[in-house]
């Protein structure tokens, strides 16, 4: 569960939070990288930490619960890859931290950048062996649509990797970043000592029998400081020394205003599982990543600021609790104090809902949330009222945009082998539809239900929950589409005429969104010349956040 505010750590000792006046600040970041560069192993790192955690993969909790992680479905556990972004809140040294763990496959791409919407910094998991992959730069360029800052954090430096001078320059030269080395490995691989921090003047050293961690940092220290000769041989110490003078002389010094814009990234290098390097990456993100900023909203941009309580749903997830057929809206609070018991509309609906029970989260574990400020994610339980995109606020007319939905390039039609359970498949496929999994349709001509996603491990996915989650064993089978488009029409005459004459490669998604169904390029080549004045848009802003279809 989260920690108690007079429970926080520093350094691991208690500090007593009791008598603080003022409101905890807010951090509010995701972590993106490539698959298997460590980026759900440093999640628990950062957790343990931050003191959320007595041990990595343990949450701070009661009883049976006690085991709950960061990758809590069942899927995820067996193939060790996130597959649906968890958000787990914590409190450390007078801050809460709401850090959302994404996806970092990317047939999972989707859920990621809706996520990067709810956040106002990122750290970057770069694998020291592989430097920049191209999720990794995927992820970056979204980062960079809403100018998000990043840290980067270079993983696995106890391993053979890339030189980091090459891993620096690479960065700069892909992702058109100023890079800032703030810490410095003291040698790689078979020759990993420790960790040198520029910013600090600290060794942080290691044995060299199974690299386990000293007891002590060695404190206001230059790299060519006798006190580091007898630990470190002498050619390692010598390779610091050059390499330490080169960083400081080649590379700015860290400047907040051009990080805050994201032109700026520091550079932590550490090993998430040792446990190296991720409480420097911690206090960095304590120091640097901003509070809560600026929203983009019609007719205006929402500041934290402002008294009026409003908020945006980022992602739905269902079937957290597998004792209870729970559905939980997932949504950033942009400003105002959130309290339990009042009552918000929802934007796209205009209908107002009270929030008796809004929870925080900690990955699948959660606790009920008397209040929530900016930055703060918080969960609220609904029976389908709540859609992704959705704005909630106390009194004005306020629609929140830029939440993205992308048509997808895989399409397949769903097998149902006991046909007495078509109405249990229909609510199984809007739900995993609703969280963003995959994109559902139902064809005007026929009756088989249609799915549409970015890759094919959604499939695995789809079909494990559906028989883990409903028990409902269903299977998938080609269709003669290769990928969708939505269908957006000037007019209402003009609409109906195109679906008289395009019935049979027609469908309406989750949305009631007018779809069409391609079989290949050169036929929506043809059908774009023939109707001219409709587009067929791969990317939509979502309909809830006050885009249109």
């Amino acid at each position: 569960m989260l920690m108690e505010p007079d429970q926080a750590t520093h350094d691991g000792e208690a500090v007593d939070r009791s008598t603080a006046a003022t409101p905890l600040r807010r951090k509010t970041f995701a972590i993106i990288s490539h698959p298997d560069a460590g980026k759900t192993t440093l999640t628990e790192r950062l957790l343990h930490a931050g003191g959320a955690i007595r041990e990595a993969g343990e949450v701070r909790a009661k009883g049976n619960r006690r085991r709950a992680r960061s990758d809590w479905m069942a899927i995820e556990q067996q193939r060790g890859i996130s597959v649906t972004s968890s958000v787990m809140t914590f409190e450390h040294d007078g801050i809460r931290f709401n850090l959302l763990d994404t996806p970092g496959h990317e047939d999972f791409s989707e859920d990621t950048y809706r996520t990067l919407t709810a956040v106002d910094a990122a750290v970057m998991v770069i694998d020291a062996a592989k430097g920049i992959e191209a999720q990794t730069l995927k992820l970056f360029e979204v980062c960079r649509l809403r100018s998000v800052p990043i840290i980067t954090f270079i993983n696995k430096i106890d391993r053979e990797g890339l030189p980091p001078f090459e891993l620096l320059d690479e960065i700069e030269a892909k992702l058109a970043l100023d890079t800032v080395p703030m810490s410095w490995p003291i040698g790689m691989g078979g020759m990993f000592r420790g960790i040198y921090s520029i910013e600090h003047r600290t060794a942080l050293l290691v044995d060299r029998i199974g690299g386990a961690l000293c007891p002590d940092r060695v404190r206001d220290v230059d790299p060519a400081d006798g006190r580091l000769s007898p630990p470190l041989p002498s050619g390692v110490q010598a390779d610091l020394v050059e390499n330490v003078a080169l960083a400081r002389g080649a590379y700015p010094t860290f400047a907040l205003e051009p990080f805050l814009a994201g032109d700026l990234t520091p550079v932590y290098f550490g090993s998430a599982l040792k446990e190296l390097g991720v409480a420097d990456l911690l206090a960095a993100l304590a120091r640097h990543a901003p509070e809560p900023r600026t929203q983009p909203a019609k007719p205006v941009p929402v500041t934290p600021e402002g008294d009026e309580v409003t908020g945006f749903v980022f992602k739905m997830q269902a079937n957290m609790d597998p004792h209870h057929r729970d559905r939980v809206a997932f949504v950033r609070v942009c400003s105002g104090t959130l309290r339990r018991g009042m009552k918000l509309a929802n934007s796209r609906t205009g209908k107002k809902m009270g929030l008796h029970n809004p929870i925080f989260f900690l990955a699948r574990d959660r606790e009920l949330a008397e209040e929530a400020r900016p930055g703060d994610i918080v969960g609220i339980p609904n029976h389908g009222t709540l859609r992704v995109g959705d704005t909630l606020t106390e009194h004005s007319a306020i629609t929140f945009t830029g939440l993205p939905d992308f048509a997808p390039e895989l399409l397949r039609r769903v097998r149902l082998d006991d046909p007495m359970k078509a109405k249990q498949m229909r609510r199984a496929l809007l739900d995993l539809a609703e969280e963003g999994i995959a994109r559902v349709f139902r064809p005007m001509v026929g009756s088989a239900w249609v799915v549409g996603v970015v890759g094919a491990l959604q499939l695995d996915v789809i079909a494990t929950r559906a028989e883990a989650e409903y028990g409902l064993p269903i299977g998938f089978d080609p269709t003669m589409y290769e990928s969708a488009r939505w269908v957006s029409c000037p007019d209402d005459v003009m609409r109906k005429a195109f679906v008289q004459a395009q019935t049979a490669n027609l469908a309406e998604d989750g949305d009631d969104a007018l779809v069409f169904l391609v079989r290949n390029s050169w036929e929506l080549e043809r059908v774009q010349r023939e109707w001219p004045e409709i587009r067929f848009p791969a990317v939509r802003e979502r309909i809830g956040a006050g885009g249109s279809a």
